[in-house]
This record gives C-alpha cells, structure tokens and sequence, in this order.
C-alpha cells in the first residue's frame, strides 16, 4: 500500500483538498511545482521549460498523482494559449517520464489526471464509454497527446491510470462557482440551448476516485472520473433553487457567447454523455450521486465558510 505521494499541480482545487485527504488517511504527502511554498507539507521545485526538476522529490515516493497543466478555460484560447495548454501538459509529462528514467525511486504508480474533452462535443445521445476513440477537436487532440505522453511512463514498468475527469463541481471555483455568480445576483440565465449535456462529479468523489486509483492495484488504464450527467438548464434552475432565486432571463443567445468565448464557446454550449460504469465495476462507490443533494452540500459549505 502507497505510503508517500507525490502530487504535481497541487496548488488547484483538486490537488488542494486531495492533499487534506491523504494526510487525514495518514499518508505522507510532498508537492512539485514551479514555486517553493510554504505550508502543511514538503515543497519542490522543477522548471518544465529548462527540463530542470529536484530529484529530491521523488525519494521514497510510493506513487504520483499528476495534476499539472494550464487551466483550459482560465483564458482566452488565443494561439499563444492554446500552445500553453498543450505544452503544460506534453513537457511536465515528458519530463517525470525522463527523470524517472534515468534515476532510481521507488515509485510503483503514476495516476495522472486527464479530461472527458477527450471525446469531444456531443450534443446527441450517444453516451461514450473508455472504448470510444477520440474526437478531433482541440481539447479532444490536446488530452490525446498528453495521454499518450503518460501512456510511455508504462514502459518503465510502472502502473498507470489515467482519470479523465467530468465537469468538477467544487465550492471553491470552476464550473459551480462560475454558475452561481449571475444567478446570486438575479441574472442567472441558461446557456444556449439549455440541452447540452453536463457529465459532473462532485469534487470529494473525485478525490475518492484519486484515493483508489493509488490504492487499488488492479486498476489500469483510463477510466471516466464522472457520476452523472444532467443538462445545461438542470444545472442553472437547480443552482437557483438551492440559492432560492428566480430565473427570468432567457437564455443567453448561442452567438453571443460565440463573439464574447470564441471556440471557447464550445465548452458551454455543447456537451456529452459520460459513462462513469467502468470505474464503478472497479469498486468505486459514490457519495455524490444525486445532482441537486451535491450541489446543496456544496453550497452549505461554501456559507460555512464565509
């Protein structure tokens, strides 16, 4: 059983709560990242530019949960963007692959956290399973080449899994937050459509799915790191509902967000369905599974800790 763990990206919202579940389970948690930071846990340093990273860090590493890599929707997808998004990902990789390569550790797993953008934008409803190949959109080309890059690290005999995670519902940030804000305010309004598909998972489930991936030695490979899905306008009437404010907008227009996101836009206005079954044939038992209940404990959360 992984006693230490290595996490890169740490600093987000999934490398953040994931790091307080290990440590209350009683595991050693360290950080890689381009800053040293102070805090409850050991802290390295690498630059993925250089190819330079403290091989300090992975001393009696039991296993590594990779999370590093330019937030997709954090900015605009010009083309400087969208070559850092990708090149997050390709040379962080590339560089733990080479380094443990050519060092000696003791690391037996690497989990490494990738995207359902794999399959692309969907709006019919075909629900896609870890079989399904990869679409040919940006996203679904950038997590196919950064999965290719950790499918490499398998050739140092190592186990791998790669989590392909859904719509991270979290009261700290991302799609939630993001939702909520105009809705708080009395403009909330769906968006599009309103039908696109939403493939979530409430953020502690997804921690859970991190914690079995290192602790399960039979998985392998990828698995959707999702619970359900729900759509556009099930999301929006069930973040207000909980907030007990009304929706009497209509919809944002589609070409609206298309001139303000660009291809961007794709992301909020298209979508699919995710099976999450392969994980939970794994063993994998979900806390979350209800769409209104996850949001309600977030938000009591979220007003606790104001």
């Amino acid at each position: 059983m992984a006693k230490k763990i290595l996490i890169t990206g740490a600093s987000g919202l999934i490398g953040t709560l994931l790091t307080e579940i290990l440590l209350s389970e009683g595991l050693s948690v360290s950080h890689l990242g381009r800053t040293k930071k102070e805090g409850k846990v050991p802290s390295f340093i690498w630059d993925i530019d250089s190819g330079g990273i403290d091989t300090n860090s992975l001393k009696e590493v039991d296993a590594v949960v990779h999370l590093a890599g330019a937030g997709v929707a954090d900015k605009r997808w010009t083309a400087k963007r969208k070559k850092e998004i990708l090149e997050s990902r390709i040379k962080s990789t590339d560089l733990l692959f080479r380094t443990l390569k050519n060092s000696s550790h003791t690391i037996k797993a690497f989990i490494s956290a990738s995207a359902i953008g794999y399959y692309g934008f969907d709006d019919d409803d075909k629900i896609f399973t870890e079989n399904d190949l990869p679409a040919k959109d940006f996203l679904a080309k950038v997590t196919q080449q950064w999965e290719n890059e950790v499918d490499k690290i398998k050739l140092l005999d190592l186990r791998v899994v790669k989590l392909r995670l859904g719509i991270v519902l979290s009261e700290k940030g991302g799609a939630l937050k993001e939702i909520a804000k105009p809705i708080k305010l009395g403009v909330g309004a769906s968006l599009g459509s309103g039908k696109q598909c939403l493939s979530w998972i409430h953020i502690r489930d997804l921690c859970g799915m991190f914690v079995k991936a290192i602790e399960d030695e039979k998985m392998s490979g990828a698995y959707n790191a999702t619970t359900d899905w729900c759509t556009n306008k099930e999301m929006t009437q069930s973040i207000a509902k909980i907030l007990n404010r009304s929706l009497w907008l209509p919809a944002i227009p589609s070409f609206i967000l298309k001139i303000m996101l660009g291809e961007m836009s794709d992301m909020v206005l298209k979508g699919s369905k995710v099976s999450s079954e392969k994980i939970r044939r794994a063993g994998f038992q979900s806390k979350f599974n209800n769409l209104e209940n996850s949001i309600k404990d977030l938000m009591t959360i979220s007003l606790r800790s104001r």
